[in-house]
């Protein structure tokens, strides 16, 4: 894993704290690292309802990064609490493709050894 990635994860992995909230929402379980233009490093986790609700950890600080003023991630990684890495699901993926035209160069960690892919090769066929 580069440098870069390995400090995303590090990052990442610092905020799962697996949690039960309520008998309904369990939280925490999955942390993720969002890295931005500006160089900024946002994070979040996942939070998961007994309903079809939930907040994926990726959305979760990219949603923080947007609060904030910064509309370019540029890496991303997600991690489970057993520590693997966890490509983003697909609609974390759309998430990301609405951020624009650039979002197809943002580099997703899509395992632990640090191989990464630009989230345009995750999803070829996207229409904007």
């Amino acid at each position: 894993m580069n440098e870069r990635a390995e400090k995303l994860y590090n990052a990442a992995f610092k905020v799962i704290k697996p949690y039960e909230v309520s008998e309904h929402i369990f939280t925490g379980s999955v942390g993720a690292a969002v890295l931005t233009k500006e160089g900024n490093i946002y994070t979040g986790a996942c939070t998961h309802t007994s309903r079809p609700l939930r907040i994926c950890a990726e959305t979760n600080p990219l949603s923080t990064m947007i609060t904030k003023g910064e509309y370019e991630p540029v890496m991303v990684c997600a991690v489970f609490e057993d520590g693997k890495v966890m490509p983003p699901c697909g609609a974390c993926r759309e998430f990301m493709m609405q951020l624009g035209e650039k979002a197809k160069d943002i580099e997703i960690i899509i395992n632990n050894q640090g191989k990464i892919l630009r989230l345009g090769e995750l999803m070829p066929e996207y229409q904007y």
